[in-house]
């Protein structure tokens, strides 16, 4: 078990090339996913490969798993004018972070 306060846990937001699409997802290894999420073998019908969705733009961090899958869920209700906004504060020049983790 580990120590209170030493878990990690992000919401994240990808998207593709043209920064046309947002996929939000979560997770315990940000650096890990974001290579599993391009990896030339995952599944063809998962959504970041079907749009190309690899490309990190937004992250939060979290202690504790059910406040990211709280935050998750409630990014993924957004709008689209809203998550916008929420990319904009965090990351105005909607810059790739995925060298960044």
């Amino acid at each position: 078990m580990k120590t209170l306060g030493t878990h990690n846990y992000y919401v994240y937001i990808l998207t593709n090339k043209n920064k046309t699409v947002l996929y939000t997802g979560v997770t315990n290894d940000l650096k890990s996913r974001l290579h599993f999420h391009k990896k030339p073998t995952a599944p063809s019908k998962a959504f970041t490969t079907k749009y190309k969705c690899y490309f990190l733009i937004y992250y939060e961090h979290f202690p504790d798993i059910n406040q990211a899958i709280d935050r998750e869920k409630q990014i993924k209700g957004y709008r689209r004018l809203k998550k916008e906004n929420l990319i904009n504060e965090f990351n105005p020049e909607w810059k790739f972070l995925n060298d960044e983790i």
